[in-house]
C-alpha cells in the first residue's frame, strides 16, 4: 500500500507541478487566458500528459480536449464517463482553481491503468476551454457551445480589451471559429460527468473535512454598466460644471453593496475601464462590471432592479447617460441526486464522510447538469481564498481527493 501511495503522491506532484510551471504571472499568481500562448502551452501540456498515460487526446467543435481511456468496443449511448475541468485562469489567479481537476483526472485514470484496472466503458478526461472567461467575458464557454447552451453568433463579435476578436483568437489556437458550435452526439454519448474542484470558500475548513460532495449551485450572472459624462481638465473645471462618471461609479459600487446586503447576496464590481485613463482629466466615460449571484434567481432580479435605480438616480443628478446591459446570466443547479448518492456511498465505502456543500461559484459541470448526470467533489481550502495568488490546497487534501476521483471512476466504469 504504501508503495501505491508513494506513487500517487509522486505522480500527482510532477503533474500539477508541470502545470503550475505555465503561466507564473511576473505580477504574482498565475494568468492564463483563453486562446493565449500561456493557454496554448497549457494545452500541450495536457496532450504530453495524456500521452504519457496511453490516453488519446481529440478536440471538439467548442474547443474542449478530450483524452481518452477506451472501453471495449465502441461506447455505447449514454455509457461515456467523464472527469475533468478547465485549464485557464483569470488574471492573476491561484494556482489551484480548473487545475486541480485537470490534474486530478489524468493522475486517478492513470493510477487505475497502474493497478490493471480495466474500464468497463469509456472514460474521457476533458479540459473545457475557456471556463473563466476572463478574456472575453463569457464565462463556461466551452461547456455551454458543447451542449448548445450559448449560440456562437452571440460570441464571434466579441473583441477583449486589446482589440482582439475571438474569431481570430481562436483560429490563432487551431480551433475552427466556422465550426465552433454543439455536439449533440458527443454529449449523448456521456453517462455522466464528475469534476473535481478545489473549494472557492471555507465550508470545508469550517466543517474539518478534506472532500465534499456539490448539492448545487447559485445561480449568477454579469452585467456591464457604461456610465457617459464629458472629459475635461482636472484644474479648470468647476465643480459644479463638470458631468464626472466616476461619481456614478462610486455610486455603483455602494448601490451593488446595499442591494447584495438586503436580499442576502453577493455582489462584486471587480473591473473598471476608465477613458481617457489620465490623472489630470475628468473622464469622459467608465464601463463597469457588476457580477451578482445569490440563492435564488428571482433575488438577482431584485438585486440588478435595485441596482439599476440608484445607477440611474446617481446619473440624473451627476448630468450622466447610464447603460446596463446583461452580459450572462447562469440559471441555479442542482446535481444529480442519484449520482450523487452513488458517490457518496462508493466514498463511505473508503472510509470517508463527505458533507454536501452548496457553491456560489461557476463552473463547467453547471453547464453540463442539464443534459447529462452531474456531480462535483470539492477538496479543502484552508482559507477559503480563491481567484488569488494566495489560493491553496494540503497536498494531503489534494491526495485525498484523487483517491476519491479515483475510486469514483472505478466504481461509474470498471464494474
Amino acid at each position: 500500500m504504501s508503495g501505491s501511495g508513494d506513487r500517487l503522491r509522486d505522480e500527482f506532484e510532477a503533474c500539477f507541478g508541470g502545470l503550475a510551471a505555465i503561466g507564473r504571472d511576473p505580477a504574482g499568481g498565475w494568468t492564463r487566458l483563453a486562446w493565449t500562448d500561456e493557454d496554448r502551452a497549457a494545452r500541450a501540456w495536457f496532450s504530453a500528459e495524456a500521452a504519457a498515460r496511453g490516453l488519446p487526446v481529440e478536440q471538439d467543435p467548442a474547443g474542449n480536449l478530450w483524452a481518452w481511456w477506451p472501453g471495449p468496443g465502441q461506447p455505447e449511448e449514454g455509457g461515456v464517463v467523464a472527469v475533468g475541468s478547465h485549464l485557464d485562469t483569470v488574471r492573476r489567479g491561484g494556482a489551484y482553481d480548473g487545475a486541480l481537476g485537470v490534474v486530478s483526472g489524468l493522475v486517478a485514470v492513470g493510477e487505475l491503468i497502474a493497478r490493471g484496472v480495466a474500464p468497463a466503458r469509456p472514460v474521457a478526461v476533458v479540459a473545457f476551454a475557456d471556463e473563466e472567461g476572463g478574456r472575453f467575458g463569457v464565462p463556461t464557454f466551452g461547456s455551454r457551445l458543447l451542449t448548445g447552451a450559448l449560440d456562437p453568433a452571440e460570441l464571434l463579435e466579441r473583441v477583449d480589451e486589446d482589440g482582439t476578436g475571438v474569431s481570430q483568437a481562436l483560429a490563432g489556437a487551431g480551433v475552427n471559429p466556422e465550426a465552433l458550435g454543439s455536439d449533440p452526439a458527443r454529449v449523448g454519448r456521456l453517462g455522466a460527468f464528475v469534476e473535481l474542484h478545489v473549494e472557492q470558500g471555507r465550508g470545508l475548513a469550517d466543517l474539518r473535512q478534506p472532500v465534499a460532495l456539490a448539492t448545487g449551485m447559485w445561480p449568477h450572472g454579469r452585467w456591464r454598466l457604461t456610465l457617459t459624462g464629458e472629459a475635461n481638465h482636472a484644474g479648470t473645471t468647476r465643480l459644479p460644471d463638470r458631468r464626472d462618471p466616476m461619481l456614478g461609479l462610486a455610486a455603483a459600487v455602494l448601490a451593488a453593496r446595499a442591494a447584495a446586503t438586503e436580499l442576502g447576496a453577493v455582489a462584486t464590481v471587480g473591473r473598471v475601464e476608465v477613458e481617457p485613463n489620465s490623472s489630470n482629466s475628468v473622464p469622459g466615460r467608465v464601463s463597469v462590471w457588476l457580477d451578482a449571484r445569490a440563492e435564488h434567481d428571482q433575488t438577482i432580479d431584485w438585486l440588478v432592479t435595485a441596482f439599476q435605480a440608484a445607477v440611474g438616480e446617481a446619473a440624473g443628478r451627476n448630468g450622466l447617460t447610464a447603460e446596463l446591459t446583461r452580459e450572462s446570466r447562469s440559471p441555479g443547479v442542482e446535481f444529480d441526486t442519484t449520482l450523487t448518492a452513488r458517490l457518496q456511498a462508493r466514498l463511505r465505502a473508503d472510509g470517508l464522510e463527505p458533507p454536501g456543500l452548496p457553491t456560489a461559484a461557476g463552473h463547467d459541470a453547471g453547464a453540463l447538469a442539464a443534459a447529462v448526470p452531474t456531480a462535483m467533489l470539492f477538496v479543502r481550502n484552508p482559507t477559503g481564498t480563491s481567484h488569488s495568488p494566495a489560493e491553496t490546497a494540503d497536498l494531503e487534501d489534494c491526495l485525498a481527493g484523487v483517491r476519491a476521483l479515483t475510486a469514483v471512476i472505478e466504481e461509474l466504469a470498471c464494474r
